[in-house]
């Protein structure tokens, strides 16, 4: 009996045909074969979560953000140009600017209990809110996505699995998040995260990497 070869290529093509493709999906480098439809959305993104939160996404953010009074200062001369200096626009021309954020403030209000919990922060001093810290488990927004130029549109299938990558992206930052168990009005917090922006008015709705909350 005649032994038979397939090829990586052969396989390839074979997959292809099937509308399946293979995916890295452990450390172990082993590989499933996935759906090319958006059955498949959720392992691919899986997979992306895994090569790149950690490694690249994290590092990128910390080494990145900009201190919520020199971002303000920037935004308030031109949205634009602050954001040429310091963001990137991940959904292409005329998509919002997202930037890398930090800064420290004190809690003048927090919204704990809801699926959509939020602390806000005075930065400056005043007594009012100057930034929203997104706790979760919801989280609006895609900043987090939308600054790393290492996710591109043409990598993925379709927006629907772009905007997954989003969505999973947020989960995995609050996932590892030490999040508040009591009222926090009143206490400090330094925060590192991303940010996207439409127009200069906008509230600074914050997608948090990490929060310290002072004892």
């Amino acid at each position: 009996m005649k032994t038979i070869v397939l090829s990586a290529a052969v396989l390839a093509v074979a997959f292809a045909f099937t509308g399946c493709k293979l995916v890295k999906t452990g450390g172990d480098g082993t590989t499933a074969q996935v759906a090319a439809d958006e059955s498949g959305d959720d392992i691919r993104n899986a997979a992306r979560i895994q090569k790149t939160y950690e490694p690249q996404l994290v590092p990128l953010i910390r080494s990145s953000a900009v201190d919520v009074a020199t971002l303000k200062a920037a935004i308030g001369e031109s949205l634009d140009a602050a954001g040429q200096k310091y963001g990137h626009r991940g959904a292409g021309e005329g998509g919002a600017w997202s930037f890398a954020i930090k800064g420290t403030g004190k809690v003048v209000s927090a919204a704990l209990q809801s699926r959509a919990a939020h602390i806000d922060l005075d930065i400056d001093g005043d007594g009012t809110a100057d930034v929203v810290i997104q706790i979760g488990p919801v989280v609006m927004g895609s900043a987090l996505r939308d600054f790393a130029p290492f996710y591109s549109f043409t990598d993925f299938r379709d927006q629907i699995e772009f905007a997954k990558l989003g969505r999973a992206l947020n989960a995995a930052a609050v996932k590892g998040l030490t999040r508040p168990t009591s009222d926090v009005t009143g206490k400090t917090v330094t925060f590192v995260g991303a940010v996207s922006l439409h127009s200069a008015g906008e509230t600074l709705n914050v997608v948090p990497i990490s929060i310290e909350i002072a004892p």
